[in-house]
């Protein structure tokens, strides 16, 4: 079922792929920032019970409706999966915006491009140039393939719809409250990099697998201490070397320089590599279809 379910899900989201903003992720943002005017006292106890209250009872709530479901007739179920798998993977509406900021800057419109890019990413764009919003876009597409698929795909292969929703719901209380306090944010962290761990480190192989093995298993090795957020560096340095592309470097922004580790290997990005990295990327998937697919084949043979 998992395998058909992922199937399903990629069908539907080539056809009717999601678009911004989202309003589950609106509602859900919503009860975060309730939880966090509400639940916070200061003390990681507070935060622990926050982050509880805002991911356990999704969770629970899931994986009882897709026991009831299943129990129904194996259509039910399979129709749960994909629904939950659809609202929660969705990486297709952000490789869209990725293609059309590409298209923006081979038609020489930096003005578009910097516009689409703040609206998706967030913080002062106005000074960047086209190698550097390549740059970002590049760095987005390989957090958000692995924050909105991989990871995603991850749990819901161990534990179905319910890990989906798990990780996440944790991969956007990570985000919500990085600047919130401590008590907040520490807890939040430590829980993602707990659910994270093995799936970035998966993502990172998958990249590697698609591209370039030895250079992006070389940036793994030698290049993720420099970045401030231990799976994420991982992610983007494998994909960075397996791509043959330098990220990461130093941007203008608002008129100040902003110094930040480089990572990756080769050549300065550019419009066509923003479209061979989400390229690279759908690779990766049908990595993960064809590993999938011999599973599945095996178990009808056993």
């Amino acid at each position: 079922m998992i395998f058909f379910s992922l199937l399903i899900t990629l069908a539907l989201e080539h056809y009717r792929p999601l678009k911004q903003p989202l309003p589950h992720y609106v509602t859900f943002a919503q009860y975060a920032r309730l939880l966090q005017d509400k639940l916070d006292g200061g003390e990681s106890f507070h935060g622990l019970l926050a982050w509880s209250a805002g991911v356990l009872p999704f969770v629970l709530g899931v994986w009882l409706a897709g026991s009831w479901l299943n129990d129904m007739g194996s259509l039910p179920g399979l129709a749960w999966s994909v629904g939950v798998l659809y609202f929660t993977m969705g990486f297709r509406y952000y490789s869209l915006i990725a293609e059309e900021i590409a298209d923006k800057l081979r038609s020489g419109n930096l003005a578009e491009a910097r516009q689409m890019l703040e609206t998706w990413r967030g913080g002062e764009t106005a000074e960047l140039g086209e190698h550097e919003i390549a740059s970002l876009t590049i760095e987005q597409v390989f957090s958000h393939s692995h924050r909105q698929m991989f990871g995603v795909l991850f749990w819901f292969v161990l534990l179905g719809p319910a890990g989906a929703v798990l990780y996440r719901l944790s991969s956007i209380l990570s985000r919500r409250w990085i600047e919130s306090s401590p008590a907040y944010s520490e807890v939040a962290a430590k829980a993602f990099h707990l659910i994270n761990w093995l799936p970035a480190r998966l993502t990172g192989l998958t990249y590697a697998v698609a591209g370039n093995f030895e250079d992006a298993m070389y940036c793994w090795r030698t290049q993720p201490h420099a970045w401030p957020e231990p799976e994420e560096s991982i992610v983007l340095a494998a994909g960075a070397g397996a791509m043959g592309v330098k990220l990461g470097q130093p941007l203008n922004m608002g008129g100040q320089w902003i110094t930040r580790a480089e990572i990756g290997l080769g050549e300065e990005p550019d419009a066509d590599q923003i479209d061979s990295t989400v390229s690279m990327v759908w690779r990766g998937l049908l990595v993960w279809l064809v590993i999938g697919l011999l599973v599945l084949v095996a178990s009808w043979a056993a």
